[in-house]
């Protein structure tokens, strides 16, 4: 778990020239670089570092909607970035892991369509100071969502929820799969919580509730 900042799988890019120069100019160029480390700032969106080949610059805090893994895009086709993300981060706290056996799939977008890609790797927030107030959702079930970083097929990339990604694998998965149906989990799952047993009472390297010690000396 890292704070801020994390570093990335060198994934080569092109950056939109015109998120270099503040929207400004540069519209409809790009220019090759390699991600660096993303950044998680509470209610912002990822932004991520990118060092670019033809400056030898770091560029930093750009969001997702500024990189495309192809040159050959259609810019008509281009999604904008509350598609691309849909939730801002939750804390800035963050890990990056690569979750195995995900390959191909395709998320519901904001626009109500159908958008294919590639996993690339998954984006996770947590709130891992306790000393600190938590003020955000990191950590609460029914409200959490990661962020899967997609290579999507018109040349961008995304930063979905599981719940908007539908996946594909020859093998594994059915090619006629049931649309999900399921409902979000409002439960916070624990295992402690429980007043029916407990251990408090003795010190025994292999301890035993009253119960199960009770339960033991009837059948002796």
């Amino acid at each position: 778990m890292a704070f801020l900042v994390h570093n990335l799988p060198p994934y080569s890019v092109h950056v939109r020239k015109e998120f270099l120069y503040d929207h400004k100019k540069g519209h409809g160029e790009t220019t090759p670089g390699t991600w660096i480390s993303v950044k998680s700032v509470q209610h912002k969106a990822l932004y991520f570092e990118t060092l670019l080949y033809d400056y030898g610059a770091l560029f930093d805090k750009l969001p997702i909607s500024a990189f495309v893994w192809k040159t050959d895009y259609d810019p008509d086709k281009l999604l904008p970035l509350d598609t691309l993300q849909i939730w801002d981060c939750f804390d800035y706290n963050l890990t990056v892991i690569e979750k195995p056996l995900l390959n191909r799939c395709e998320f519901f977008g904001k626009d109500r369509q159908m958008h294919k890609g590639q996993y690339c790797f998954t984006i996770d927030n947590c709130h891992s100071e306790s000393s600190t107030l938590n003020t955000n959702y990191s950590q609460d079930d029914p409200e959490h969502k990661s962020f899967n970083c997609i290579a999507l097929d018109n040349g961008q990339f995304a930063l979905q929820p599981n719940n908007r990604i539908i996946w594909k694998d020859q093998s594994l998965i059915s090619d006629n799969v049931i649309a999900p149906d399921f409902e979000v989990c409002s439960q916070n799952y624990m295992v402690e919580n429980s007043d029916k047993w407990s251990v408090g009472h003795t010190t025994e390297w292999a301890y035993k509730s009253k119960c199960e010690e009770n339960n033991d000396e009837s059948h002796a």
